[in-house]
Order: structure tokens, then C-alpha cells, then sequence
């Protein structure tokens, strides 16, 4: 049988006089990659948050919108009488929901003034402003306004 003979370089390698890292060099090394696995995990956490937010945002904007259409849909009720009631607002836990009307003059566009005695506005005539407000964690998320019009057999 006819024996291998390796050439310099592996038998350098094999018999362990060949250089390899120094110290320094994997150190180094292992610095570089900690300074980069740190910028990727924050560039995540980044992402995840505006992830988060968004969704938050979607869902809040979604709710106030269901709102606004559920308030057009009822029948209109006049704010000018004491004894006016509210429109019915969504429950939707962990976001709170707050519905603020207001009558509109509509010769001039100016709100009604609120009488605070009666506990009514001083007219009605038809149309409202309506703001919903969603919040969550005392943080308002997203505020939404439409305009309401009473039909004529409704007034």
C-alpha cells in the first residue's frame, strides 16, 4: 500500500503549528456581532410597537365609525326638550366610547347654547353635530365628528 503524504498546508493544520485567531481578532469578532443582533432586535421592537399602535388606531377608528353610523340610524331626538334622553352608545371594553351632541343653527351654522337649568339646548332644528371620542388608558385614540339631519316626520 502506497502512503498519502499531505501537502505542507495540511500538515501544518493537522499537526497544530499553523497560526489561527488570535485573541483579539474573536473578540473583535464577537463584539461585531453583538453591536448587529442589538440593532436587529431594536429595529423589531420598533416594528412590533408601530404594530401595535396601528392596530390600536384601526380597531379605535373602526368603533367610532360603527358609532357614528348607529347614532344616524336612530330616530332623531331633540335636544331642545328637557326630557330629551340620549342616543344609545356602544360598550366595548378596553375602549370607552363618548358620544357629544350638539345642535347647529342652520341659518348661521352656530351651535346652540346649552342651558344648564333646563338641561337642554335652546333649539333644535334639525341638525347636529355629533363628536365620538374613543379612548383607551386614558388616552384618547381617535376622534371622530359627523353631522346628523332629522327627517321632517321626525321633528
Amino acid at each position: 500500500m502506497k502512503k498519502l503524504r499531505l501537502n505542507s498546508k495540511a500538515r501544518k493544520a493537522c499537526q497544530g503549528s499553523s497560526r489561527g485567531f488570535s485573541m483579539i481578532e474573536v473578540v473583535i469578532a464577537i463584539a461585531l456581532i453583538g453591536v448587529i443582533a442589538v440593532a436587529i432586535l431594536s429595529a423589531l421592537s420598533t416594528a412590533s410597537m408601530a404594530l401595535i399602535i396601528a392596530d390600536e388606531r384601526a380597531t379605535a377608528e373602526s368603533l367610532a365609525r360603527s358609532q357614528l353610523e348607529s347614532i344616524k340610524n336612530e330616530n332623531y331626538i331633540d335636544y331642545s326638550k328637557p326630557d330629551h334622553g340620549d342616543y344609545v352608545v356602544i360598550e366595548e371594553y378596553p375602549y370607552i366610547i363618548e358620544v357629544f351632541v350638539q345642535p347647529i343653527d342652520p341659518e348661521t351654522g352656530e351651535h346652540y347654547l346649552y342651558i344648564e337649568e333646563e338641561g337642554a339646548f335652546e333649539g333644535d332644528d334639525g341638525i347636529q353635530k355629533i363628536t365620538v371620542i374613543v379612548s383607551r388608558d386614558d388616552k384618547v385614540v381617535v376622534t371622530l365628528e359627523g353631522y346628523k339631519r332629522g327627517t321632517e316626520e321626525e321633528e
